[in-house]
């Protein structure tokens, strides 16, 4: 199987058959764990399954991407509340190695009822094109992060995006909408003093990246997907969450 095959075939077998016997045979059994409260170690994503099924919850798969060892979903998880929202936005990260999927990061966060685009925060496109402009995208989509939320060059932003249709629930659509709602969180003191990117992953016209973030004196993960179109970003996705101080395991969030 391809990587995103294996990770594909994975992810139905522990939250859509829940049949952890078959998730089983697809991990290694050092299956590193970096979600904060869930074992490392293929035991404990076996521990995972049954309480997902217990719990009635749905998964809509929206997007895939992947570049050499490492696939990333972007999906939706309906009845919810066991784990914390009636619906929750989700990334999910895995390694693949020899085969078997090896490592594994995500970030969730609650669907809220309104949004300040009025997009949600899984619609819009979904197809993978132009694959010839992989690297291309990614340089873009980083000097982004570096210059914009990094805050190298934030002036440069314009540079960057044209039209920038934004699905984070905060923001209002374009750059402006972006720099106007940062302005606003630092007014009410959330001020992000680092951002530093520790996963990337590009293929054609989509580029993820998570990142390491400080966000008034506290860690963050901020989960980001972007499209690329004519050398432009024009979209944009984002699931982010505090990191905790305690975690399950030793593995920390990256």
């Amino acid at each position: 199987m391809s990587p995103k095959e294996l990770v594909l075939a994975l992810f139905t077998a522990a939250f859509t058959d829940h049949d952890p016997e078959a998730a089983r045979a697809l991990v290694t059994a050092d299956y590193i764990q970096h979600n904060p409260q869930v074992p490392t170690g293929a035991e404990g994503l076996m521990g995972l399954v049954p309480l997902v099924e217990q719990s009635g919850m749905s998964v809509t798969t929206h997007r895939v991407i992947s570049e050499g060892d490492l696939v990333v979903l972007h999906s939706t998880f309906d009845n919810a509340d066991a784990f914390g929202a009636p619906s929750l936005a989700a990334f999910d990260v895995f390694r693949v190695e020899d085969g078997k999927v090896a490592e594994h990061w995500d970030n969730l966060q609650p669907i809220p009822e309104t949004t300040a685009s009025g997009r949600g925060m899984t619609d819009g496109p979904t197809e993978v094109t132009d694959l010839d402009r992989t690297e291309e995208n990614k340089a873009l989509v980083l000097g982004f992060v570096r210059d914009v939320l990094g805050g190298a060059a934030p002036e440069k932003a314009p540079m960057y995006s044209e039209v920038y249709m934004q699905h984070n629930p905060q923001l209002a659509d374009g750059i402006d909408g972006l720099i106007a709602g940062t302005k606003a969180w630092a007014e009410q003191g959330f001020v992000i003093t680092k951002f530093e990117p520790q996963i990337v992953v590009a293929e054609g016209n989509f580029v993820f990246v998570a990142s390491d973030a400080t966000v008034s004196d506290q860690p963050w993960a901020f989960f980001d997907l972007w499209r690329v179109e004519d050398g432009k970003i024009v979209e944009h996705w984002d699931v982010v969450s505090p990191t905790p101080a305690q975690m399950v395991h030793d593995n920390g969030k990256f």
